[in-house]
């Protein structure tokens, strides 16, 4: 890695604190020289500088020709700050009168279950990518492209989306009787699926509070709409008939207000936030529509191919729950004959593996990772097309959102 990389990495992060970059160096290594524990006078400032140095060597890979040797960097670090920050005041948001549900509604919040935050690092991203320099004043002689009041708000919407997310985990887990999620039991095998679904519940009304707080009528119909997908979503999968249990638009509908309504309107709350027209909000809708359906395509294959370890859940828990994915439907194009299979409903173990061994003969598998990648380049496509920035924050964030979704085509878990 280079120092010139390193540097920059440090100029990006003290941009978003509000700070010139000289400052923000020598706060940094000041706190190191002075203290035992350096973490103790400038936390913020030093996590920041430590997370730069451990960047993971990731190169990207762009399309349509263009240059591969790209800069090394982890999207995940560019905001490792603010992730951390999001992660406490989560932690906080979800403190209820009631002990019990407070312990229930911060389950998935706790130290070490939280995951790596994929939502919130998108949508912390898009905001960076969308922001155009804005001067500051002429004695600090540098250029702050992120307003504070701006990205607060923005930070905001992540919390928002998260509470969402899992508000959505924890109610989807006590309708399919799931007993593990993110490697460890459910919270409705731990606690009980009535105090699972008041926990969920709690957590969407605090995403309602906060999602008031931004007074903006727009962004809270955008995200009021993703609630209703959600559960117009849900009840797509439970209630289904034979012909839609086969279709792949159907499944592709249902897909995208399960997993991608979330992540692209509120990729498109970023931007609203940030007074964008109505075409880049577009674009980043695009993004976030087209990644989320990756993600979710990916998840159908890793459901087939993944480890209940790797995967936080299950293995083939969908098709063991009657749910036909994209694998099965694309095994079903070259084998007719699986239909009536999947016509019994996956009740007998026998028909389980009668379908396994449909799709281990078929491109299945190959077909829906194809897909994947048809709507990972669409997600990159939207964000070649913002307007153009000489910004080099701007330039690294957009990178960031291209390196995710690269990312999100080659993972395991």
């Amino acid at each position: 890695m280079s120092w010139t990389w390193v540097l920059r990495n440090v100029s990006f992060r003290a941009r978003i604190h509000g700070r010139s970059q000289e400052k923000f160096f020598s706060t940094a290594l000041r706190g190191t020289r002075l203290s035992g524990n350096p973490a103790a006078k400038h936390p913020k400032a030093l996590g920041c500088f430590w997370a730069v140095q451990s960047l993971h060597d990731i190169r990207y890979q762009f399309h349509h020709g263009r240059s591969s040797e790209k800069e090394q960097l982890d999207p995940f670090s560019l905001v490792a700050d603010e992730l951390s920050l999001l992660a406490n005041r989560l932690r906080s948001m979800v403190v209820a009168e009631v002990p019990k549900l407070a312990s229930a509604a911060e389950y998935f919040f706790k130290m070490g279950v939280e995951g790596k935050r994929f939502r919130p690092t998108v949508l912390l991203l898009m905001a960076s990518a969308l922001n155009m320099p804005i001067s500051q004043s002429a004695a600090d002689g540098v250029f702050d492209s992120l307003s504070k009041d701006l990205r607060s708000r923005q930070q905001s919407i992540a919390e928002i989306t998260e509470m969402i997310h899992v508000a959505s985990l924890l109610h989807d887990d006590v309708l399919d009787d799931a007993e593990t999620r993110r490697g460890i039991g459910s919270l409705n095998f731990v606690m009980g699926n009535k105090l699972a679904v008041l926990a969920g519940d709690f957590l969407l009304s605090r995403a309602c509070v906060a999602l008031a707080s931004l007074k903006n009528t727009e962004v809270v119909a955008l995200l009021a709409t993703v609630v209703e997908h959600l559960v117009t979503g849900e009840t797509m999968q439970m209630s289904t008939t034979s012909e839609q249990r086969c279709s792949m638009e159907y499944y592709l509908q249902k897909t995208y207000y399960k997993t991608a309504s979330l992540i692209s309107n509120s990729c498109k709350a970023i931007a609203l936030l940030a007074g964008q027209t109505a075409e880049v909000s577009i674009l980043a809708y695009n993004y976030g529509r087209n990644l989320g359906l990756a993600y979710q395509l990916i998840d159908d294959v890793l459901d087939f191919t993944g480890t209940s370890s790797s995967l936080g859940k299950g293995s083939l828990s969908d098709i063991r729950h009657g749910i036909v994915t994209a694998p099965i439907l694309f095994a079903m194009e070259e084998y007719p004959q699986l239909r009536e299979v999947v016509d019994r409903g996956f009740d007998d173990p026998a028909d389980v593996d009668a379908a396994l061994d449909y799709l281990g003969k078929s491109r299945g598998i190959e077909r829906t990772r194809e897909l994947a990648a048809e709507h990972a380049n669409h997600a990159i496509e939207a964000i070649d097309a913002l307007p153009e920035s000489d910004d080099e924050d701007v330039q690294i964030s957009r990178r960031a959102l291209v390196d995710l979704t690269q990312r999100v085509l080659t993972r395991s878990k």
